[in-house]
């Protein structure tokens, strides 16, 4: 997978927003004001992603590439996607997963308005 692709999938996700708060070297996708990727701007592609604690074990144990991300290991994974050991369709389902779980976190008014049931929220202000 190349970048242009991650950061597609990434902004193909309802309400999801890009922006580099630490600089041009990493960019973060929010969805609320809550991240669910971080991924890097460097040659060698690598991206941080929300995780079921689980599932995050079992993908740690299977691939080489995936590895505890070193702030919250629990339930953030590193993947260095630039290796290519993984497929692109199960980067693009870990990314829908990692997004799922961040908007399973938020308020109930914010997972209405992304179910397309409540509008005129602004998402930006979280409660």
């Amino acid at each position: 997978m190349n970048r242009e692709r991650l950061y597609e999938i990434c902004l193909a996700q309802p309400e999801a927003v890009e922006e580099h708060p630490f600089g041009p070297d990493l960019t973060v996708f929010k969805v609320a004001q809550k991240v669910f990727v971080i991924a890097t701007a460097h040659e060698d592609l690598t991206m941080n992603l929300k995780c079921d604690p689980e599932v995050a074990e079992t993908l740690r144990g299977t691939y080489d590439s995936v590895r505890a991300m070193s702030v919250w290991p629990k339930h953030w994974n590193w993947v260095d996607i630039s290796a290519g050991e993984v497929a692109d369709t199960e980067l693009e389902h870990w990314v829908e997963d990692s997004y799922d779980l961040v908007v399973d976190k938020l308020p109930k008014v914010h997972k209405l308005r992304l179910q397309g049931e409540v509008r005129g929220i602004d998402l930006g202000s979280t409660a």
